[in-house]
C-alpha cells in the first residue's frame, strides 16, 4: 500500500503530530509549570523566541550568571543574644556609710591586714560562728601574707583595697594615688584570682581624685557608721560595748587586724560577736551596689 493508499484517519493522525513536533521545537509550549512549597502552582513565564540570524538558525540560549542574595550577605537581625553595656562603676561623691536592703544585718570590717600575729584569731572567731566580714588590707601586708589572704577568700570573706602603704591620699599626686590603689589590687587579684571590688581610703581621708581612680578600677568605696576606735587600745570592753551600742541594721563597724598591738580587737570580737547573733543580727558581706 503507498502513500496515497493510507485510510485518511491515520494520515490526519501523522499530520497532527508533525505539527506537534514543529511547535515544540519553536518554543511556543511553555514550560512544566514550577511548584514552590506552600505557595500555588505558577507557570513559569515562556522566554521570548531569539531573533532569527541566517540559516544556521537560533543562536543558544545565554543563561545570566546567579548573583548571591544580599540577604545572605547581610546580618540577620533580632537574632542572637542582645548587646549588653558593659557594666561601670559609678564615680561617687562621698563614700557609702552604711548598707540599705539588708534587714537585720550588720557588716564587719577590719582594716590594715593581713597580720599573722592577730588576723588569724579573728578568721577563727568569724568561721566558729559561720559568718562573714570584710577584710580591707594594705598592699604591702598582703604580699608578705599571701597564705592567708586566701585563707580570707577560701573562707568566704570579702577583701577590699586599702592601698599599698596607708598614706594619706589627699597629700598625694594623682599618679601617686593610682600606684597605692592599683598595686593594690593587683597583688589581691594575683593571690586569690579576683580583683576587689570595695576600696577605703586610710584615715577616711577622700577626695575627687581617689573616687575616680578607684571607679576606674571598679571599685565602690566603703566607709563605716560604728568606730570602734580599737587602735587606741581603750580596752576590750570598751571595744564590745561600742560595737554593740552601735548596732543596727545595715550598720557598717570599723575595726583593725594589724597595724600595732590587736589583741584587744581579736578579744572583743569573741566577745561581741555571740552577742549580736543572740540578739537576731545577722553578719553579712555586702554585694555590689548600683546606682
Amino acid at each position: 500500500m503507498n502513500k496515497d493508499q493510507m485510510p485518511s484517519r491515520r494520515r490526519a493522525l501523522l499530520a497532527g503530530a508533525a505539527v506537534l513536533a514543529a511547535a515544540g521545537q519553536a518554543g511556543l509550549f511553555a514550560a512544566e509549570p514550577t511548584v514552590i512549597r506552600g505557595a500555588p502552582r505558577k507557570a513559569a513565564p515562556t522566554p521570548a523566541a531569539p531573533a532569527q540570524t541566517g540559516a544556521a538558525g537560533p543562536p543558544p540560549r545565554m543563561r545570566q550568571p546567579v548573583k548571591a542574595s544580599t540577604y545572605r550577605l547581610q546580618p540577620v537581625t533580632g537574632y542572637g543574644p542582645p548587646r549588653r553595656a558593659p557594666l561601670r562603676t559609678p564615680v561617687r561623691r562621698a563614700p557609702i556609710l552604711r548598707m540599705s536592703g539588708l534587714g537585720r544585718k550588720m557588716v564587719l570590717t577590719f582594716d590594715d591586714g593581713p597580720d599573722p600575729r592577730y588576723t588569724p584569731g579573728i578568721l577563727s572567731t568569724l568561721r566558729k560562728h559561720d559568718v562573714r566580714a570584710m577584710f580591707f588590707v594594705c598592699g604591702e601586708m598582703a604580699a608578705d601574707n599571701k597564705d592567708l589572704l586566701r585563707e580570707m577568700a577560701d573562707d568566704g570573706h570579702a577583701i577590699g583595697n586599702h592601698t599599698w602603704s596607708h598614706p594619706l591620699l589627699t597629700s598625694l599626686s594623682r599618679s601617686g594615688v593610682r600606684d597605692e590603689i592599683e598595686s593594690t589590687s593587683e597583688v589581691i587579684e594575683k593571690t586569690v584570682g579576683e580583683p576587689p571590688l570595695w576600696f577605703r581610703a586610710p584615715y577616711g581621708a577622700w577626695n575627687r581624685a581617689t573616687f575616680q581612680i578607684g571607679a576606674e578600677l571598679g571599685m565602690e568605696p566603703l566607709a563605716w557608721t560604728v568606730d570602734t576606735l580599737d587602735w587606741t587600745t581603750p580596752g576590750t570592753g570598751t571595744i564590745a560595748t561600742r560595737v554593740i551600742d552601735g548596732a543596727a541594721p545595715g550598720v557598717v563597724v570599723l575595726s583593725h587586724d594589724a597595724g600595732g598591738d590587736r589583741s584587744q580587737s581579736v578579744a572583743a570580737l569573741r566577745s561581741y560577736l555571740p552577742d549580736l547573733l543572740a540578739e537576731g543580727y545577722g553578719i553579712t558581706v555586702p554585694r555590689r551596689r548600683r546606682i
